[in-house]
């Protein structure tokens, strides 16, 4: 998906038609008022100000109707700077315009003029109203004013232009299919999860099926990481406000924290990641070289305060599951465990078919004092050590400053989903700093106390954003193993006995042998039946007759294809069993 606010040309064009759109409004609406109107990475908007007129879908057809006779006039576009007294003279009726006016400081304003509009703005633009012509309104919502939910509402229309017809068309087609494949219309439709303002926004609950999908990604995950030496602990989600000032998090990471709570004298907070607990578990108990390296995993619930507009289904929430880990180890270690994490995660993306991913090696940023724990010793070390590692295994990767945590440079496995942008799934990080400022030690091979290094890694990242990829990449089609009913029975007669008979019996079978099977004997017809199935993306679904009830046979078709199979109960069965075993491709997921 193209990104419009870093394409300067696409930029440029989308800002002019924004103002296209305020033209076009104010021909409809001559009392309308305006706010702001940038251009983001899905295009432009320009929140407006229609006193008691709620924006609808004929409303916006009305205005885009209107801005195509703007673009057909074919208006010059003219920049002229004026000072602030003439700006605040000139928009002297429209109070949004006056307070972004009053924030400017004295000296030349620009504005821009198109036959009977003129409009605030730094600019550019383009020189004429007709290469604004491919155009679309995409979407529409009601917002408070600045962001504040104690000033009034605003209503807000989107767009998107382009050079020519057939990029719009190109890209529309692409925003229907983003919509199809979003992981919260997917999750709808599925009963995964839902969420509601009255328990929090980004706090969404997974429903009986969506736990299921979860509780199997948890599953297949610390069965690997069991394989690899890994000890699974469990650790409270809160922590007191001196555990994070001993690691580093209250100073560097508080803005993303949740506020203290004061309870009988001590601050708690809840807590935004885990290695804090983990420092604490490694130092319950001295530890020699012979030990390490101590491989500590866990499936642990966080809470971080993300921004409300940053929100997203279960992919960005204020809630989330981390598939988290912290190795300790010794210097000479750090190779060959490093290497380890990174043959998981591959391993891992394997099974779920990943394949379009980029490595970074993320690095601070000298100049940030700030964000970043102050030891350049300890920081050129560390990017030193994590650069040799990458190079010595073979990886490509491309550096990127000012990424790293705030304790140490990392290694970052960002894949680019079917829908939106790039972003983080993986990590392993390389620590020489947490370690210290907990006190750690072990006792070396000569007898003496030695700091460990701490590798903290996440292979699925957190298991909701995760679950979310999925979801999209597969448009809910997911795997046997992953799919939260795995087959459905659907008797095509619900008033026969001897079928409803045959049908419980091989519900039994298939629940009895650990296949996740449903019964659907509604009073509805069958054709509605099967649709429902077919939303609900259930994998294999079992059409029974009463040939199937006298041969003791099963009659299934795979989601997506319309023809069926019949074949003995015991053969379908393997025919599961092997598709859960060998973690087969849904196909309808690759069409």
């Amino acid at each position: 998906m193209v990104d419009f606010k870093e394409d300067e040309r696409l930029n440029t064009l989308n800002h002019s038609c924004a103002h296209v759109m305020a033209q076009a409004v104010k021909h409809l609406y001559p009392n309308a008022k305006f706010w702001v109107g940038p251009v983001v990475k899905e295009g432009f908007y320009y929140d407006i100000d229609l006193g008691d007129t709620a924006v609808n879908d004929d409303v916006i057809a009305a205005i885009e109707k209107e801005m195509k006779k703007v673009c057909k006039e074919g208006k010059k576009i003219y920049r002229r700077e004026i000072s602030k007294a003439e700006a605040l003279e000139l928009f002297k009726d429209d109070e949004y315009k006056l307070d972004l006016i009053d924030g400017l400081e004295d000296g030349n304003i620009s504005v821009y003029d198109q036959g009977d509009f003129t409009d605030l703005c730094r600019g550019p633009h383009v020189d004429n109203t007709k290469l604004c012509k491919n155009f679309k309104l995409i979407k529409y919502s009601g917002v408070y004013w600045k962001g504040d939910a104690n000033n009034h509402v605003m209503q807000r229309i989107y767009g998107v232009c382009f050079p020519t017809a057939e990029e719009l068309e190109e890209h529309l087609k692409l925003l229907e299919e983003a919509k199809d494949r979003d992981h919260r219309k997917i999750g709808k439709e599925m009963h995964l999860f839902m969420s509601d303002d009255l328990v929090g926004r980004g706090l969404p609950m997974f429903l009986p099926k969506g736990y299921t999908v979860w509780q199997e990604l948890e599953n297949y995950i610390k069965a690997k990481e069991r394989k690899l030496g890994y000890l699974h602990v469990m650790t409270p989600c809160v922590g007191t406000v001196n555990l994070y000032k001993t690691s580093g998090h209250w100073d560097h990471y508080k803005e993303n924290m949740f506020p203290a709570m004061e309870m009988e004298g001590e601050s708690f907070v809840l807590r935004p990641m885990n290695c804090p607990h983990h420092m604490m578990i490694y130092a319950n108990r001295m530890h020699s070289y012979k030990d390490l390296p101590i491989r500590i995993g866990e499936i642990a619930h966080d809470f971080r305060f993300e921004a409300s507009g940053t929100l997203k289904g279960i992919e960005r929430g204020r809630h989330f599951c981390q598939n988290d880990a912290h190795l300790f180890v010794t210097p000479e270690q750090i190779e060959s465990e490093f290497a380890k994490v990174v043959e998981l995660i591959f391993d891992t993306y394997k099974d779920f078919n990943i394949t379009d991913y980029r490595c970074v090696l993320s690095l601070r940023d000298p100049e940030d004092k700030v964000k970043y724990h102050d030891d350049d010793e300890m920081w050129n070390n560390a990017e030193n050590a994590l650069r040799k590692v990458l190079d010595d295994i073979g990886i490509e990767y491309t550096e990127e400053i000012g990424e790293a945590a705030f304790y140490g440079p990392k290694l970052d496995v960002n894949v680019k989903p079917a829908i939106g942008n790039e972003y983080t799934l993986s990590t392993c990080q390389l620590d020489f700093c947490l370690p210290a400022k907990f006190n750690l030690s072990y006792i070396d091979s000569d007898g003496t106390k030695k700091t460990p290094v701490v590798l903290h890694r996440a292979i699925l990242g957190s298991l909701d954003r995760f679950m979310a990829y999925i979801l999209e990449e597969t448009k809910g089609n997911l795997p046997l193993w992953l799919a939260p009913v795995q087959a459905k029975i659907l008797p095509v007669k619900n008033e026969d006995e001897e079928l409803n008979a045959y049908s419980h019996d091989l519900y039994k079978y298939l629940d009895d042998n650990g296949i996740r099977v449903e019964i659907d004997e509604r009073n509805e017809k069958l054709g509605y039946r099967i649709r429902e199935a077919q939303m609900e993306k259930v994998p294999y679904l079992l059409v029974l007759g009463k040939n199937e009830a006298a041969d003791g046979t099963v009659s299934y078709r795979l989601h997506g294809e319309q023809n069926s199979t019949t074949v003995s109960k015991e053969d379908f069965l393997a025919l599961l069993k092997e598709d859960i075993r060998t973690k087969k491709i849904n196909p309808a997921a690759l069409k």
